[in-house]
């Protein structure tokens, strides 16, 4: 009989643990979809796309971008960038990288922007030139101030660390689109 009884009380002790930790394990679960959703809500997606066709030039570059906005004023967030461009006759460079970005809303319409970005250059000459082909890094900071409507700031960014040797951008002054969804 008292075996019998150990019996039951071991098989209800487990059971109960059992039940117990279960419900533990679902209430944790629904608290981390609930934390989850909160940072989702606070991500904004974007970037840009940039389409160049002229004489004997093309130039296509894909850059998505996602943000954390923090509060109203702050966001950080990071970027991908991939570029194509071909001089006729004469190059063709793939380029690629990423960046960290910082956005400040001091005022709702305007926007303060740093970004940070390293991008990998892979230039391929003509034979006819005998140039070589470049394989190099380039570290770009750029600061910039723009104006905000909705979703989309528009702008002019520096790039403070420009050499007119890194071959990526032809000046350190460029305007910029931003969109964030």
């Amino acid at each position: 009989m008292i075996t019998l009884n150990l019996k039951k009380l071991v098989i209800l002790s487990q059971l109960f643990l059992f039940v117990n930790s279960y419900s533990q394990d679902s209430t944790s679960v629904e608290k981390k979809q609930k934390t989850k959703s909160e940072f989702w809500k606070r991500v904004r997606f974007g970037g840009g796309l940039g389409l160049n066709f002229g004489n004997n030039v093309s130039s296509v570059t894909v850059a998505p971008s996602a943000v954390y906005q923090m509060n109203k004023y702050f966001a950080t967030g990071v970027g991908l960038q991939g570029s194509y461009v071909s001089f006729k006759d004469s190059y063709k460079s793939y380029i690629y990288g990423g960046s960290l970005i910082g956005l400040v809303n001091p005022i709702e319409q305007a926007q303060l922007s740093a970004e940070l970005e390293q991008l990998r250059v892979n230039t391929n000459f003509e034979a006819r030139f005998g140039i070589p082909s470049q394989r190099n890094w380039n570290t770009a900071l750029f600061l910039g101030v723009g104006y905000v409507s909705n979703n989309f700031t528009v702008g002019v960014r520096y790039n403070v660390l420009y050499k007119e040797t890194d071959n990526v951008y032809g000046n350190a002054f460029m305007p910029f689109v931003r969109i964030f969804f």
